[in-house]
């Protein structure tokens, strides 16, 4: 809650300076100016893994340029969505948001309801689908969707530090964060220390009550993903991989408990290297330079984010600067900010939020052309 306070506060710190007209020209009498305008009534079709987060990630900067909001916060967190409407509504904003609630059924309808815009977080299924249905419409689409983001771990990086900051964020939330550490690429060189050190920290976390302040690993949200994870381990295994930990469902528990599962000896043919798994589960391969890891980072269909450990800025800007992602990182890793844009690339979306971009992207620009 205190990272969702801090985001609305860069937001009405920022609108005033990301709305203000631009005189780009201003000469002999002639002016040229871009003032930016309202897309009108916009959807915010959301997520149920940060629900607080992704949902005031568009509804704060969208009501702050303008726009009217139709919300559908995920059929999985009903709740959560109904409680930020009404919150809205309190600070005065009853007319200008509303929600709706449902699952993809209500989601189509608001896609036929005459809409400026729509901004989706969620699967790329889901996420191609909206794309394809209002295409003929030609508004404005923003689409966040999953990630299977990569890091390289370089020889000269610090392997017991890296190997302590790669298992959190691999494993917090659980792993359902589309910017969870899903692929790890550590240099042969250092790779013995550094899986020994990510195996010590994963079996540190301590799985249980979520409510229970003690708790690391908690239940999956959906019950549906432990059958992702279990066909993913089965893929992996019959393709040669190894298994340190995990691996299987925890039996007769009282929520949907999947064991933190490290896979090594793995390879990019694995679903488990390809497909994203949103769960406590990862995958490290051994590479032999910085070239090699980059074109491993790139072979998937998921640009969101990438990361590179090393005490080399320089092998780091290498690196980070020929991957395809959105986000980039350096010695950290599952971190986003206010203050810079985030977006996806590939089947990890289109558009932006956050940042000044973020404030704008709800606006339409008018260019003014002035004779005096």
């Amino acid at each position: 809650m205190n990272a969702t306070v801090t985001r609305t506060k860069f937001f009405i710190d920022n609108v005033e300076r990301a709305l203000a007209p631009q005189v780009v020209y201003d000469e002999g009498g002639m002016k040229e100016m871009i003032v930016r305008e309202p897309l009108g009534l916009v959807a915010n079709i959301s997520a149920w893994n940060y629900p607080f987060f992704v949902g005031t990630n568009v509804l704060v900067p969208a009501l702050l340029t303008g726009n009217a909001v139709l919300y559908k916060p995920s059929e999985y967190s009903s709740m959560t969505g109904l409680n930020i409407v009404e919150m809205l509504h309190q600070a005065g904003f009853e007319h200008a948001v509303q929600s709706v609630i449902g699952g993809g059924q209500v989601g189509a309808h608001i896609l036929k309801s005459g809409i400026n815009g729509v901004f989706f977080t969620g699967s790329y299924a889901t996420g191609k689908k909206i794309a394809e249905t209002v295409a003929g419409d030609m508004i404005k689409v923003q689409l966040e969707l999953g990630g299977k983001d990569p890091v390289y771990v370089h020889s000269d990086a610090d392997a017991k530090n890296a190997a302590e900051g790669l298992a959190d964020g691999a494993m917090y939330n659980t792993g359902q964060s589309c910017c969870s550490v899903e692929r790890i690429y550590v240099h042969k060189s250092i790779a013995k220390q550094f899986i020994e050190h990510f195996v010590q920290t994963v079996d540190s976390f301590k799985m249980g009550d979520p409510l229970d302040k003690s708790t690391y690993i908690g239940p999956l949200t959906r019950a549906a993903q432990l059958d992702v994870l279990d066909a993913q381990v089965k893929d992996a295994l019959a393709k040669g991989a190894k298994l340190l930990r995990g691996g299987k469902r925890v039996a007769n528990s009282p929520g949907n408990f999947y064991e933190p599962t490290v896979l090594v000896n793995v390879n990019n043919s694995m679903e488990v290297m390809k497909e994203e798994s949103f769960g406590p589960i990862i995958g490290i391969q051994e590479v032999s330079s910085p070239e090699e890891a980059t074109t491993l980072m790139n072979d998937s269909v998921y640009g969101l984010t990438a990361g590179v450990f090393t005490k080399d800025e320089k092998i780091a800007m290498q690196v980070l600067g020929n991957v395809n992602s959105g986000t980039a990182y350096w010695n950290c890793c599952d971190r986003v900010s206010p203050r810079l844009p985030w977006s996806g690339r590939g089947h990890s979306g289109v558009g932006l939020t956050l940042s000044l971009e973020g404030i704008t992207t709800f606006t339409q620009p008018k260019a003014y052309h002035l004779r005096k």
